[in-house]
């Protein structure tokens, strides 16, 4: 099984349309264009019924006191944790690509619904827990919203996107489910996956 973005080339930079914050001169960080990235693929084994896709963030700081701190760095020895972008299951069997900007095309306030989408189940990812407490932000970020790395990060961070063909039409996942539980849903049904892995920053001196 193959998986190729026209929006960006494995190991290769994100740009800032598809992520959710960019760099900006005055705050450090504002808000992008978030559109999702183009995926598409190819060569998913016979008996496949739908797919699941993933989109996970393997270097965000295990601890905050640090992140987004005016004088302060996050070190970049600090444990790092998952942060799940995109949660979507259920995708139907005849689907094999998701054009940039499909699923998602601006910052929506309080996010996306999670749920039945024509795309797909959306699960939440973890901008439910980041904007929690928020009055302006806060709500259930269903699908896909894009890399904001904490502008005072010493470290590139890694967007690793991940496609499963699954010998399931659906995965019974409904309400607010999370990445995690997903990676356990799909154990025992995964046919094949493919994965690429974009990289995004927000601190200047990180480069990359």
């Amino acid at each position: 099984m193959k998986l190729y973005s026209n929006t960006f080339a494995d190991g290769a930079p994100i740009p800032q349309r598809a992520a959710l914050g960019r760099p900006d001169p005055d705050s450090h960080v504002t808000f992008s264009d978030n559109r999702n990235p183009h995926l598409a693929w190819r060569d998913a084994p016979a008996g496949t019924r739908s797919f699941a896709i993933l989109a996970v963030d393997p270097d965000v700081p295990s601890v905050g006191d640090d992140v987004n701190q005016e004088g302060r760095s996050v070190p970049a020895d600090l444990p790092r944790v998952d942060f799940y972008h995109w949660v979507l299951v259920d995708i139907p069997a005849s689907t094999t690509a998701l054009e940039e900007g499909a699923v998602s095309q601006g910052v929506t306030a309080g996010g996306k619904a999670p749920g039945p989408s024509e795309h797909g189940v959306r699960g939440v990812n973890d901008y439910t827990s980041w904007f929690a407490g928020d009055p302006d932000m806060g709500g259930d970020y269903g699908g896909y919203d894009g890399p904001c790395p904490p502008w005072n990060d010493t470290i590139l961070h890694h967007y690793v996107f991940t496609v499963f063909a699954l010998d399931v039409s659906s995965l019974g996942l409904s309400g607010i489910f999370r990445g995690p539980q997903v990676v356990e849903a799909v154990k025992g049904h995964v046919l094949a996956s493919a994965s690429i892995t974009g990289t995004y920053f927000l601190n200047p001196s990180v480069g990359g």
